[in-house]
């Protein structure tokens, strides 16, 4: 019983470092701020 306890936690760390390898490459895939400058029409009526 005490060791399949620690064979879970283990494959939960092991599973948990994995998960933060593949967040710290994909997590940051925010886009670059770009201004974009466009002239709106106003109706002069």
């Amino acid at each position: 019983m005490m060791f399949r306890l620690i064979k879970i936690l283990f494959f939960l760390i092991i599973f948990g470092m994995i998960g933060l390898v593949v967040y710290s490459y994909f997590g940051d895939l925010s886009s670059p701020n770009v201004e974009i400058i466009q002239p709106v029409k106003q109706d002069e009526s």
